[in-house]
């Protein structure tokens, strides 16, 4: 270490990549966290048998939006790429179908995983509710990351 680094405080090196990938997927887990145990408290529709249970629910779920989103991006990149009309259609109706056809991907996942520890019930066999969790979840993870962009 740098006689110049020694009376800062860690917190004060400036975090490299996989630092920066760290933090914010751990912020994201803990947002997705709090936001379903928020669910879990004031919904009778969303039951999770323990805390512990919903610290790997939340992991999951965040794991399942990532490859979502990287699916949807990918899928779009090649569309985006093309010309024409047609093209542009196929890029909206494909993004569509892909983030609205993985929450039933992610629920039966989560069904697959955690069975009935983890229950979404209500309108359509809890498909509604896991729409309304999962949009929560990426609203606090979008207000949060604009704090954090606005703090400097």
């Amino acid at each position: 270490m740098k006689n110049n680094e020694t009376l800062q405080p860690a917190l004060a090196l400036i975090p490299n990549s996989r630092q920066k990938w760290f933090l914010r997927y751990l912020v994201a887990i803990l947002v997705d966290l709090v936001v379903l145990n928020l669910y879990v408290e004031y919904s009778p529709h969303v039951i999770i048998d323990s805390y512990t249970i919903s610290i790997f629910a939340a992991i999951l779920l965040q794991v399942l939006l990532q490859l979502t989103l990287i699916v949807e991006h990918k899928v779009a990149a090649y569309f985006k790429a093309k010309e024409g009309t047609l093209a542009i259609v196929m890029r909206w109706f494909s993004a569509w179908l892909i983030l609205f056809g993985s929450k039933f991907v992610i629920l039966w996942a989560v069904d697959f995983v955690f069975g009935n520890h983890v229950v979404f019930a209500g309108p359509f066999h809890g498909v509604v509710l896991i729409i309304a969790v999962l949009i929560t979840m990426l609203a606090a993870e979008e207000f949060f990351v604009r704090v954090y962009r606005r703090l400097g």
